[in-house]
């Protein structure tokens, strides 16, 4: 049995940037690298474990025997244990056994592991990442265009496990969601895809957000080299992929990086700032030099060797106040007394910048879901640094506005109309996400009031409102269809629902709406500005009726829309309009073929010099019940 050989990939500058917070690619030198060391195959292993009595790596290799591979700790007090392995190879299933300084020992899985067995089982996997032979170079060369704040971005979010199995109830691998799901989205107009969390778990019921392997993408569906391709597959037909990044918390899993070492080595020793309440897990120590450069490596990581094109940030608002989710006297002011966690802020806005100077064309998106100020606002003028953030009180506003009888939306205009007092204040992201059809929430259908034909009229009005409202879009799978009960982490979508041409007529307006975002420069290239929206009138309460203008840079091309939040249908309704010609009606969600009533306007409408609506030009249209009409002026 071949012993530990003596071999470092850690240069002097390595172990600098490492220990001062500044070095973001660690999955080159941390981890399981295969590699020929004078004239051996084997694999170099190295794991941070600083107050450590000593490190062995176990595994098929050696029978999981910790007396045959004990790694050397490096001279510089860095804390980091390596050796080359001659024995090991690709495949071969690996932990750390860790004896710490109490002399407790513990079996840990590699923190930088590019693969791991498939859960429950919790080894670690010696894998090789490179040499995948991309197709996606024009994607990448024309990325930053298709994914810059001025293009249409409609977000289809999913979760892998759950958006359709195969016939005998098992998940679709990569490779099958390479050629299903990349038709449905091509299909459907959507121009990104966000995955839930698809580094490595153990908990199913978790949705992939209590995350163990960080560098590594689950093997439920596949290998690394499979999820490549599916990405690859996704760029060749122009959709951006977004992955759910999880840098605010990590589970306390015994295999995982809670407790590593024997000390509070990636979360943070006081527990007011390094346990969860909410979730019951641990929360990452910022203010740890060592801690930064892993979480910003493995931010790098997924943009580097899987050319995804942006990060949503989980749980950002978690982050950065230290008395989130909790009472008084269950957190500590900071050094100014305040409530925000300064280490954490720091961090964010490393992280931002680091990726923003390192790859071209990304966006990076942060949930978070209170008024923190310029979230999306440049590192350098103050901000956090994000790209764009979830509008959280949009979504909030109009579910609540939509759950109420349309008798009673009369006496909450304020509600649908308030979220335009703030749009501009960030660059907004429109979510009707996964979290809003859960643990008893119900689904969007059944959010809506009314008979079957108006719970669907109310939910095709809601997403033409969402679409025409300024701001970027992300829409929940199987909302885009009526998924009628409650989204389920351990089963298929309802598909059989499109045998039904009510359920088939919604997805049809979703795919004619996505059509219509991203043909219609008005609704996408002054998203984020109040150059790019116009009243025409928001206090029609008594008629729940709203109507606005939405303008891109040729103002030509602007965008007239109307919604009409009740089930009466109004003729002869007069709407000012900002100039002369005839108005063109271009989508309407009440046509037949959404399953709708049919109630229409005429193919050209004339506009007349008549003041309304505190305009010189107006027009009478006809608003069908509980629908979005969109008109262009000819």
């Amino acid at each position: 049995m071949a012993k530990v050989k003596s071999f470092s990939l850690f240069t002097d500058f390595d172990i600098n940037l490492f220990k001062g917070g500044k070095h973001y690619r660690l999955y080159e030198k941390f981890g399981a690298h295969s590699m020929e060391l004078e004239g051996e195959k084997g694999v170099y292993f190295s794991v941070w474990a600083p107050t450590a009595k000593s490190v062995s790596v176990v595994g098929d290799f050696n029978y999981w025997n910790a007396k045959q591979h004990q790694l050397n700790v490096r001279w510089d007090e860095s804390g980091i244990w390596e050796g080359f392995i001659p024995d090991a190879e690709e495949g071969m299933r690996y932990k750390f056994k860790i004896k710490s300084h109490n002399f407790v020992e513990t079996e840990k899985a590699d923190p930088y592991a590019f693969f791991c067995e498939n859960p429950p089982n919790t080894a670690s996997v010696v894998k090789n990442i490179e040499g995948y032979d991309w197709k996606d170079a024009d994607w990448m060369s024309y990325r930053k265009d298709k994914n810059s704040l001025d293009k249409p971005y409609a977000v289809y979010e999913m979760h892998m496990g759950s958006w359709m199995r195969n016939e005998d109830d098992s998940f679709l691998s990569y490779t099958d969601l390479a050629d299903k799901l990349v038709k449905y989205l091509k299909e459907m107009h959507f121009t990104h895809v966000e995955f839930m969390p698809v580094m490595e778990y153990p908990y199913d019921p978790s949705w992939g957000y209590q995350i163990v392997g960080y560098f590594a993408p689950t093997s439920r569906f596949g290998s690394p080299k499979d999820l490549m391709f599916l990405i690859d597959q996704l760029h060749k037909n122009d959709i951006g992929v977004i992955f759910d990044w999880v840098p605010s918390h990590f589970p306390s899993d015994d295999h995982g990086l809670g407790f590593f070492d024997g000390s509070h080595l990636y979360e943070h020793p006081d527990r007011r700032k390094g346990y969860h309440p909410d979730w019951k897990s641990l929360i990452f120590n910022y203010g740890r030099n060592e801690v930064r450069s892993f979480l910003i490596s493995n931010a790098f990581f997924w943009l580097d060797k899987y050319h995804v094109d942006g990060l949503r940030v989980d749980a950002v608002a978690s982050m950065i106040y230290l008395d989130y989710s909790r009472e008084d006297g269950e957190w500590e002011p900071n050094e100014f007394g305040e409530r925000e966690n300064l280490d954490a802020i720091s961090f964010l806005k490393d992280f931002n910048q680091g990726v923003y100077e390192n790859f071209e064309g990304i966006q990076t998106i942060a949930e978070e879901s209170t008024a923190f100020p310029g979230v999306t606002k440049p590192v350098e003028l103050g901000g956090l640094g994000f790209g764009m953030k979830w509008m959280m009180g949009w979504m909030h506003d109009t579910l609540e506005y939509f759950s109420k009888d349309p008798i009673y939306r009369k006496h909450h205009q304020n509600e649908i109309t308030f979220s335009l007092a703030y749009a501009f204040s960030e660059n907004f992201v429109l979510p009707l996400s996964h979290d809003e059809v859960v643990y008893g929430k119900k689904s969007l259908l059944n959010k809506m009031p009314g008979d079957e034909w108006q719970k669907f009229a109310n939910l095709r009005l809601m997403y033409g409102y969402m679409y025409t409202h300024p701001g970027t879009k992300l829409l929940f799978m199987g909302a885009e269809f009526g998924q009628s009960s409650e989204w389920n982490f351990d089963q298929s979508l309802d598909w059989h629902l499109l045998e039904y041409p009510i359920h088939k007529g919604l997805q049809t307006f979703l795919k004619d709406l996505n059509k219509l975002y991203k043909d219609t420069p008005a609704l996408y290239e002054k998203a984020f500005s109040g150059e790019g929206f116009e009243w025409i009138n928001f206090s029609e309460s008594e008629n729940s009726v709203i109507s606005y203008i939405r303008k891109g840079h040729d103002k030509v091309n602007d965008i007239i829309v109307v919604c009409n939040f009740t089930s009466v249908v109004r003729k002869n309704y007069r709407i000012g309009l900002p100039r002369k010609g005839s108005l063109k009606q271009i989508l309407n969600s009440d046509f037949k073929k959404y399953q709708g009533s049919g109630i229409s306007n005429a193919k050209k409408l004339s506009i007349e010099k008549k003041d309304w609506d505190n305009r010189r030009y107006s027009t009478e249209i006809t608003l069908p019940p509980l629908a979005m009409i969109a008109f262009k002026i000819m």
